[in-house]
């Protein structure tokens, strides 16, 4: 049975210095939300941005239209924002460089780390911001 993964021997870049200075952050359309289900069974994986299975149930990430179509409830809308640089997930410090510099601008911040790319989901209110922020983080770095 072929689950239709791609392997790749790129796994990715651990230079903080150029992480840092290359992460372009890439802000997605839309708002998005953290619900929470028993089982997923009944839902198009296609639709979901992330999961993440936990003891009291299964974290899914969706668009905020299809949480709504669902009618699955959630309490936090968020911003979905990409860092396009290819980091690999054995690299030290990237997250704890964005998050220190989104924390100082009094933004939560919620990462996912993903086979090519750092996720993060900051409140929907907060995304120009943290634009800037991640901006201005890799503009100014001197690691």
């Amino acid at each position: 049975m072929s689950l239709g993964c791609i392997f790749t021997n790129m796994s990715g870049i651990t230079d903080i210095s150029t992480l840092l200075k290359h992460m372009t952050p890439q802000l997605h359309e839309g708002e998005y939300v953290f619900c929470t289900v028993d089982n997923p069974g009944q839902i198009d994986l296609q639709e979901v941005i992330g999961t993440f299975r936990e003891e009291e149930g299964i974290t899914l990430i969706l668009a905020r239209e299809t949480a709504d179509r669902l009618q699955l409830p959630y309490t936090y809308t968020a911003a979905w924002i990409t860092l396009t640089i290819h980091s690999s997930l054995e690299a030290v410090g990237l997250t704890a460089a964005f998050s220190t510099a989104l924390a100082k601008a009094g933004i939560s911040c919620n990462v996912i780390a993903a086979w090519y790319h750092d996720h993060i989901f900051v409140a929907a209110g907060d995304a120009d911001k943290a634009m800037q922020t991640l901006k201005s983080l890799s503009i100014n770095t001197s690691i």
